[in-house]
């Protein structure tokens, strides 16, 4: 059994920081923990815009604070996001997110994440065997 408590992530190598200083992603559970997908807890902060495209990953989000929207770059479709909305990302579409007040969202990622991904210029994210050669 794993049990992990946000206080002992904060400040760890699971604490990571986007480099564009847009959100930080609190990483529970990642690939070497063996369950098949990683699971984190995500604040996307107020007034920034990310964008993601997550064409290696498959991802599912729910929302438990905080107001904001996702812009669907393919059909520029815009979709609130509040406290109790969820949205999963089963066909890799390229979107913004934007939050208008901090965004605390509980997230899963298949394949897991190995805990060192930022995104790119792109939005994207690394393969789990691309990040792993970099490190």
């Amino acid at each position: 059994m794993i049990v992990r408590r946000l206080k002992e992530i904060i400040g760890t190598e699971r604490d990571k920081k986007a480099k564009n200083g847009n959100w930080v992603s609190r990483r529970f559970l990642l690939a070497k923990d063996g369950m098949g997908f990683s699971f984190h807890e995500t604040t996307i902060f107020a007034g920034t815009e990310t964008r993601i495209w997550y064409k290696n990953h498959l991802e599912a989000v729910y929302c438990v604070a905080g107001k904001g929207e996702l812009e669907r770059l393919d059909t520029k479709e815009i979709i609130p996001i509040t406290d109790g909305t969820m949205y999963a990302l089963n066909g890799h579409e390229p979107h913004l997110l934007r939050a208008s007040e901090d965004l605390r969202l509980v997230c899963v990622f298949n394949p897991p994440l190995i805990g060192t991904e930022d995104h790119n210029s792109d939005g994207v994210y690394a393969t789990p065997e691309e990040e792993s050669a970099k490190s």
